[in-house]
């Protein structure tokens, strides 16, 4: 892909990845946790359906950028995801160049100045 091309799909894939990734920041969390922080933070901007998040946890988990692990405990057991340390760099990485992108999608979208009559 040429530095003039853009994958508005893969860009919406890669913004998924990265509010996976950046909920698991600070903590540990089940999936459905994760589903919550993501919707929480973003203001109900984004909501995360099953069919949604379980495949991106599977992927990142096989990409190993995140480490799932059942939790031991009382009830149901769950499937904790934790960030690793390539996951943690990535984020890092992949954040910058977010918002790179976003920064020039502004720039485009930024109506120009009203010329007085």
């Amino acid at each position: 892909m040429s530095r003039g091309d853009f994958d508005v799909q893969g860009f919406a894939r890669d913004i998924h990845r990265l509010l996976v990734l950046s909920t698991l920041r600070e903590e540990g969390k089940h999936g459905y946790q994760i589903a919550m922080d993501v919707e929480d933070d973003s203001n109900g901007l984004v909501q995360f359906r099953h069919g949604t998040l379980y495949p991106i946890l599977h992927r990142l988990e096989g990409e190993g950028l995140i480490r799932g692990s059942w939790s031991k405990g009382r009830g149901r057991r769950k499937k904790v995801y934790s960030l690793t340390r390539p996951g943690r760099k990535y984020l890092q990485g992949e954040s910058h160049r977010v918002r790179g992108i976003m920064s020039r999608l502004q720039n485009l979208l930024q109506m120009p100045e009203e010329v007085p009559s």
